[in-house]
C-alpha cells in the first residue's frame, strides 16, 4: 500500500476557494480527528479536488513543507507526473504558494492546454513507466508547452516536477501514518495524535521506506 502526502498551509489547514476567497477547508486537527480528507482544490476549470502525492524513490518532494503522511483503501482517480500548473495556458507560472497565496483565484483561473492529457496516468506505475524519473517529465512538459504555442520555462521551474499529483474526486477515509514539517506545531500536533514528526516527507521516506 503507497504512502500519501497532503501538504498544508503554514498554519495547518487546507483551503478552498468560494468564489474569490480564500477560506478554510479542514485543519489539521480536525482531519486528524475524522481521518478523513475533502477536496479542496478548485483550479484551472476542473472539478473540485483533493490532490495529495504519492511518496515513490524518484518523488520525495511535497507541494508544501508540511503536512500529513498517510495511507489509503481508496485509488485515485488519475495521477500525474507533475504539478497540473505547468500544463496550463500561462507564461507566469510561480513555484512557491507563497507567492500566489493571496491572489489564487488569479492564479488558478487559467485554462489547460489542450491535449494535456497526455500527461494523466491511470496509477504512478504506468506513470513510471513513461517517465523513469521527474528529469524526464520536465523535459516533455516543456517540449509540449512550446509545441503549443508557449515559452519555454527556465530551469528553476523544475520543482514543480519534483512531486507527483495523485488526485481523487471524492473525500477519502485515511489512516495517519506521520505528521511532517519543521515548525514547532508540526511536533506539537503529532506528539498530540500520538504519531511519529518528521522534518519533512523525504526524511519520513529515508528512514521508513523499504
Amino acid at each position: 500500500m503507497p504512502y500519501y502526502v497532503k501538504s498544508f498551509d503554514s498554519d495547518y489547514t487546507t483551503k478552498t476557494l468560494v468564489g474569490e476567497e480564500k477560506v478554510v477547508c479542514q485543519t489539521l486537527d480536525e482531519v486528524l480527528k475524522e481521518k478523513v480528507l475533502k477536496p479542496n482544490t478548485c483550479s484551472f476549470k476542473q472539478e473540485k479536488r483533493l490532490s495529495t502525492t504519492i511518496l515513490h524513490q524518484q518523488y520525495t518532494k511535497t507541494y508544501r513543507p508540511q503536512g500529513i503522511i498517510f495511507t489509503t483503501d481508496e485509488i485515485p482517480e488519475y495521477v500525474l507526473p507533475f504539478d497540473l500548473i505547468l500544463v496550463t495556458q500561462s507564461e507566469k507560472i510561480l513555484v512557491h504558494y507563497y507567492r500566489m497565496r493571496d491572489n489564487l483565484h488569479e492564479f488558478y483561473n487559467h485554462s489547460l492546454i489542450p491535449g494535456y492529457e497526455q500527461f494523466i496516468f491511470k496509477d504512478l506505475d504506468s506513470l513510471i513507466k513513461k517517465f523513469n524519473s521527474p528529469e524526464e517529465a520536465w523535459k516533455a512538459v516543456n517540449n509540449f508547452r512550446v509545441a503549443n504555442g508557449q515559452k519555454k520555462l527556465p530551469r528553476t521551474k523544475s520543482r514543480l516536477c519534483s512531486y507527483n499529483e495523485a488526485v481523487f474526486l471524492k473525500e477519502i477515509k485515511i489512516q495517519p501514518v506521520a505528521v511532517f514539517g519543521y515548525t514547532k506545531p508540526a511536533k506539537t500536533i503529532a506528539d498530540k495524535f500520538g504519531l511519529p514528526h518528521f522534518k519533512s516527507a523525504g526524511d519520513f521516506w529515508s528512514k521508513t521506506a523499504i
